[in-house]
């Protein structure tokens, strides 16, 4: 097990490595732009060159690159030249914003995919199992800007329940928890009927297997043959594909951080990514390398203590 972490952490640090020298050439071959962006379209070339200078972003792509990993190995992420501060002041909070709607969303996502696919996978070709496959499939293929908008014409526009907007402010008129209901709706059911679908699945598959047909023939009551035997087995495959949607519940929310304007770390990749912020982008996608790779680990961990027939290699 411990040559499976340190071949797993090594795998991590190489990509964060190839992620970063990536993102930080897409950006630094052009400087130019990002001059453009800070000073505006009518800006002289001699003001972009004093900002160039100031920056720094006149040296070599290679000096600038390993100064820059220098500074982020010793926690200075640089400067926010869309927000005017230190990378450090404005990714935490945004990211703790995205933890806070991740949590609430999980939190429901989980448990409510598995009670419907186990629902749905014990009786293959039931109506249950039809409206449950079917729902999972309408929720999942509708975009999140569209059930967004949806979702608001309804609650917004038509009945006046809840707020369109999520700024986490209190002073808007609204609680912050009533500001959490559209953001957290969207990402449950886009996100649910996918799990259900892996859930359901599983579940037909564990169902036909030969010991459950064993136990229902020795006179086990069809509620001890799902609770002892099917279930624990039908979740080993399911159980990665919920850790993985712990990376879009924290990473790939873009879409519905925008369309509720909600300051979390989704909508500051894609304003910083817009405005040209370099630093703040090179230190976001760092961060959503690592929670992706982490994801992985820890599902893979999972699935091979779950699996015996599984071993570390």
């Amino acid at each position: 097990m411990l040559a499976f972490l340190l071949k797993r952490l090594a795998s991590l640090v190489f990509t964060m490595l190839a992620v970063s020298a990536l993102v930080f050439a897409a950006f630094e071959f052009t400087p130019g732009q990002v001059a453009t962006k800070v000073l505006g379209p009518f800006s002289t070339q001699d003001q972009r060159d004093r900002l160039m200078e100031e920056l720094g972003l006149n040296r070599p792509v290679w000096e600038r690159y390993i100064e820059w990993l220098g500074n982020t190995l010793t926690g200075d992420l640089g400067y926010s030249t869309l927000f005017k501060t230190a990378v450090n002041n404005i990714i935490w909070d945004r990211l703790a914003n995205t933890l806070l709607l991740a949590a609430l969303a999980f939190a429901i996502i989980v448990p409510l995919s598995i009670l419907l696919g186990i629902a749905a996978g014990m009786r293959e070709g039931s109506v249950l199992d039809r409206t449950i496959s079917v729902g999972s499939i309408v929720t999942t293929s509708v975009p999140e800007f569209a059930s967004g908008v949806f979702l608001a014409s309804i609650f917004v526009i038509g009945l006046g329940w809840l707020p369109g907007t999520s700024p986490l402010d209190s002073g808007a008129g609204w609680p912050i928890a009533a500001q959490l209901v559209l953001p957290v709706t969207v990402m449950v059911l886009y996100d649910l009927g996918y799990v259900v679908r892996m859930v359901r699945a599983s579940m037909v598959e564990v169902m036909t297997r030969p010991y459950i047909r064993t136990a229902i023939l020795k006179g086990l009551s069809f509620r001890d043959v799902i609770l002892k035997h099917a279930l624990r087995n039908a979740m080993i495959a399911p159980f990665t594909v919920i850790l993985l949607q712990i990376n879009y519940l924290i990473t790939g929310v873009v879409v519905v951080e925008a369309v509720f304007a909600y300051p979390g770390f989704g909508r500051m990749i894609l304003e910083s990514a817009l405005a040209q912020d370099v630093a703040t982008v090179q230190a976001a996608s760092l961060f959503a390398v690592f929670v992706s790779v982490m994801t992985q680990i820890a599902g893979d961990l999972g699935y091979m203590m779950l699996n015996p027939r599984i071993r570390f290699s």
